[in-house]
């Protein structure tokens, strides 16, 4: 129980990596105040998990006010903001003007704005950022996403240095690929074909689950990491340390190249 009596609010958290990451956090003793834009679903995980729900639009400063109101008025303090909400759409070097705010608005400002408004709430606490390899490599056809979280990965840093005078820490954690409700669609609600399929990807020999990358963060929010702030932390399965040759010699490539012949 490395967070009992810590509060959290995590955005985005009404399905997929952000309800793993609340479920490990009230897992840990924390008290958690799920975060969503679809009230039906959003107060039925809070009944089912026993915890808060703020129906809140990250892009509405006026949500973000009340979402912090409501969770100071339920549990009467905030120690932790794990900043998660995410656009994934993307079209590339296709991508409109609108698009690319769009994108930016929820993935990176609401992070910022967020952060900006609990920090006065939040001494001696910690913000966790939810990064991606996507924010680390180039990948063909993408541009928003990437961009957006290379971003997070740069503001991270930004604050926490602006926010240590506080003893606020600031992280982030960079997942690799990690079942979740858009590879479930790529793989047809399969994940040994997910696995499968990534496992050239990362040393591993698999993709992530939720639950892993939520079981970092809640580390990253207790005192065993109270010496650690500014940095990104990949939970990938070691897609970070893979080249293009995925960790191979290029005697392996060539001799792979004449057995095909």
């Amino acid at each position: 129980m490395m967070l009992e009596g810590k509060v959290a609010i995590v955005t985005g958290s009404t399905q997929g990596l952000g309800l793993d990451i609340a479920r490990q956090l009230l897992a840990e003793g924390a008290r958690v105040m799920l975060v969503g834009r679809n009230a039906d679903s959003g107060q039925a995980l809070a009944r089912a998990l026993d915890c808060g729900f703020c129906v809140c639009d990250v892009e509405r400063d006026e949500d973000i006010d009340a979402c912090i109101a409501a969770t100071l008025a339920r549990f009467g303090r905030l120690d932790i903001l794990v900043n998660n909400a995410c656009l994934y759409a993307d079209q590339g070097l296709a991508s409109d003007r609108a698009q690319w705010l769009k994108t930016l608005n929820v993935n990176l400002v609401s992070a910022a704005i967020f952060t900006q408004k609990a920090a006065v709430h939040l001494p001696g606490g910690v913000v966790i950022n939810i990064g991606s390899t996507g924010g680390k490599f180039g990948a063909a056809g993408r541009a928003l996403y990437p961009a957006s979280k290379a971003g997070i990965l740069q503001l991270t840093k930004n604050l926490a240095m602006t926010l240590a005078p506080q003893q606020i820490r600031v992280l982030s954690v960079s997942p690799a690929w990690t079942w979740s409700p858009s590879v479930a669609e790529f793989s047809d609600n399969d994940p040994q074909l997910a696995d499968r399929v990534g496992a050239p990807f990362h040393p591993l020999g698999r993709i992530g689950r939720g639950h892993e990358i939520g079981s970092v963060v809640a580390f990253l929010c207790s005192a065993g990491a109270s010496w650690m702030t500014g940095v990104d932390v990949p939970v990938d399965g070691g897609f970070s340390i893979l080249g293009p040759d995925r960790g191979v010699s290029p005697r392996v490539w060539f001799q792979q190249h004449r057995d095909s012949q």
